[in-house]
């Protein structure tokens, strides 16, 4: 009986979406104090329970204390501090220019929330992942419920406590479960949906989103590249690759580095740099590190053993290789010149593999690049401008961190978001606050200003004048006032 009492079907999520759709509907969340309070209190409660984030954080997927401060708290906290900073700006109807065929009149662009929004979160990085759209669905006046990812079970649950002793309930609720809680919700109609995931389970909120004509932001992934050119500073380089890859999540990132291009000349010394500081960050036996996030659950280390084991790409290898099923860790791992037609460089890989494809001039590694899906990051090490330009103007990507890598999501004035199969919508900064509002156009006139050149009967006179008039030229509108104005 118990049991049947806590089952999250259809009919309970579109209870609980009515119940949303009320409290939107009284207005209250449309209010600047309203939307300020429930920023606040998630700040707060980032700063009361810190340590208990970053212990449920470390229990699914033993994330070093340091990444998960950097990546979880602060990046979290930092949103929230950027929107009580500059929300009532954000809110500010946008001015704009009239034409002369409604003059005299003035216009604005006022935001209005959606209203009852959905957001569908992931797992690499729990709290992060699952917190920042609420917070940007919250600025912008919506009501929300928040689904996160029951595969880092321990981030969820502590989710869902907090944020009902810290937030407004009538207004923010979170479900937790897994596939069939998901599809219950995907049933219901809501006035947005933001998911971020993999493309598969993107496309299958998409398709439910268009039975219902329901707005999408999807954060997916691909396989984001980094070129390295040979007039770089290797050491630099190697280290940015690494923190992009190894110590982000052990590779577990949508934004980490995927592959590496660079010449089949340069190649060797890129990989014993590789190895160096491999070394320096993660000692002589990196499976005995403890700065390094483990694979979240057997079923990702057993695709990842498959993309490793492959026939055509176990020999590959050339740092790293070592794993341990019983704690889910696989060592770095470079490989050289994986064929590309093997698992490993169709799919996106997720994890702590990184091949290294050689080219013969790194221009190559464009077209390379763009035969692909397009990725959701791209990165480039070079000292050469002209590289840099081209590249910038030639890699189709969601967003191009030149010189470094992942940092570029840092920015609060960029916009994150995929292209193509790495996704669709942005967020970040003020840009969270327009995935979740509308943009509403306002033109307002007095009752002055009559033209009846507008109205019927349309004589030829007033086909001049209107004909001058939408010219926008001045002097035609003079002259077709006068009579004088000729097609």
């Amino acid at each position: 009986m118990e049991e049947e009492k806590q089952t999250f079907d259809a009919d309970k999520a579109a209870v609980l979406v009515n119940e949303l759709r009320e409290t939107f509907s009284s207005g209250k969340t449309k209010s600047y104090e309203w939307r300020t309070s429930q920023l606040e209190s998630i700040s707060k409660m980032i700063d009361e329970k810190e340590k208990e984030i970053i212990e449920a954080v470390h229990k699914d997927l033993s994330k070093p204390e340091l990444e998960a401060f950097v990546s979880e708290i602060s990046m979290t906290k930092s949103s929230c501090k950027l929107a009580l900073k500059v929300l009532k700006s954000w809110m500010m109807p946008e001015k704009v220019e009239t034409s002369i065929a409604t003059y005299p009149s003035s216009a604005e662009i006022v935001s209005e929330p959606l209203g009852v929004v959905l957001v569908l979160s992931t797992w690499n990085f729990p709290f992060l992942l699952s917190l920042d759209p609420v917070i940007g669905a919250i600025a912008a006046g919506n009501v929300v419920v928040l689904k996160p990812s029951e595969i880092a079970p321990a981030t969820s649950t502590l989710l869902a406590k907090l944020l009902v002793e810290y937030a407004d309930e009538s207004a923010i609720r979170v479900v937790e479960g897994a596939v069939a809680e998901t599809s219950a919700l995907l049933e219901q109609k809501w006035d947005k949906i933001f998911f971020t995931g993999g493309a598969r389970v993107g496309r299958i909120v998409m398709a439910a989103a268009a039975k219902h004509l329901t707005p999408v932001t999807l954060e997916l992934g691909g396989k984001c590249p980094a070129v390295v050119d040979s007039n770089v500073n290797l050491q630099v380089t190697a280290r940015r690759i690494i923190s992009g890859k190894w110590a982000c999540n052990n590779g577990q990132a949508c934004i980490g580095v995927d592959y590496i291009i660079t010449t089949k000349e340069f190649a060797p010394k890129l990989i014993d740099a590789l190895r160096s500081v491999l070394e320096e960050f993660f000692g002589k036996d990196p499976m005995e590190s403890k700065d390094r996030s483990r694979i979240i659950n057997s079923f990702h280390f057993m695709r990842l053993i498959n993309l490793l084991d492959e026939d055509k790409v176990s020999d590959k290898i050339v740092a790293g290789g070592q794993r341990n099923e019983s704690q889910l860790q696989i060592a770095p791992t470079i490989l050289l010149d994986v064929p590309e037609d093997s698992l490993m460089m169709q799919e996106e890989i997720f994890g702590p593999l990184l091949p290294i494809i050689t080219v013969e001039k790194l221009e190559d590694s464009f077209n390379m690049i763009n035969r692909k899906q397009k990725p959701l990051a791209a990165y480039l090490f070079s000292d050469d401008e002209q590289i840099k330009r081209k590249f910038v103007q030639n890699v189709f990507a969601g967003g191009i961190a030149i010189n470094d890598t992942v940092l570029q999501i840092t920015v609060p004035g960029l916009p994150f978001g995929g292209v193509g199969e790495s996704g669709m919508g942005s967020y970040h900064g003020k840009y969270s606050f327009d995935a979740f509002s509308h943009k509403k156009a306002v033109l307002y006139r007095s009752f002055g200003g009559e033209a009846p050149t507008r109205y019927p009967p349309y004589t030829p006179g007033k086909q001049k004048q209107m004909k001058a008039l939408l010219s926008g030229n001045l002097f035609n509108i003079i002259l077709a006032l006068l009579g004088w104005f000729k097609d």
